[in-house]
């Protein structure tokens, strides 16, 4: 997908693609999944949101950014533990090279 599509698009271009690509790889996946906080006995819908979901076990975030930083790593951290997931994968787009852009969390 990367290779055709190369840098340079919007986020959402790249979420909705590799969505698309891994659906018709026969992966279940939801976009942009809805993950409240719980605090204080309350579940808070705090405005986050999962960029992809692969079935209902792993995160990945779509970037498409100059370079990664310490805060995107940061939400991936966050996303997990919120989500109680033990998978996640942050992925820049705008890397010349996808692999490049590509880091696996796991917790």
């Amino acid at each position: 997908m990367h290779r055709a599509l190369g840098p340079g698009l919007l986020e959402s271009a790249y979420e909705h693609c590799l969505a698309h690509e891994l659906a018709t790889r026969g992966l279940p996946v939801r976009r942009q999944v809805g993950l409240p906080i719980d605090y204080d006995g309350a579940r808070l819908d705090a405005g986050y949101r999962l960029d992809l979901l692969v079935a209902e076990a792993v995160i990945v975030e779509v970037k498409a950014v100059e370079a990664l930083s310490r805060l995107h790593e940061a939400q991936m951290l966050t996303y997990l533990r919120l989500s109680g997931l033990r998978l996640g994968y942050l992925m820049n787009f705008n890397a010349v090279q996808l692999r490049q852009g590509l880091r696996r969390f796991a917790r």
